[in-house]
């Protein structure tokens, strides 16, 4: 569901897709279930959410979905910690998806800021 105008949805969904890739990796080579579908369930989210917020029918509507967009890249950036940290992950995987999921969460930070902690 990728637009041409809308940088922050399709860098979510490239995001999600890269988490896939990693959930189906740690499950089958690492035979890794529990964080696996944990950073798969949050990761997935944020671009889900993202998608919620632009078909918002109010502004309180939108700034919602955008905080919990928002969350739940905190929570996979999180999860992506553990899985380095318990070696699930290698250092160079973990750097490029935790630099995404960082990238996101710092423009969903700056559209909050806008809509909502000012008002």
């Amino acid at each position: 569901m990728k637009l041409e105008n809308n940088p922050l949805q399709n860098k979510s969904y490239d995001f999600a897709l890269s988490i896939i890739k990693l959930s189906k990796s740690l499950m089958t080579i690492n035979k890794e279930f529990v964080l696996s579908k944990q950073v798969l369930r949050s990761g997935t989210s944020v671009g889900a959410n993202i998608v919620e917020a632009n078909g918002a029918i109010s502004k309180a509507d939108f700034s919602a979905k955008i905080s919990i967009a928002y969350k739940e890249c905190l929570e996979t950036k999180y999860w992506l910690s553990l899985l380095k940290d318990s070696e699930e992950l290698r250092i160079g995987e973990y750097e490029e998806l935790f630099e995404k999921a960082d990238e996101i969460a710092k423009i969903l930070f700056s559209i909050l800021k806008k809509t909502r902690i000012n008002k």
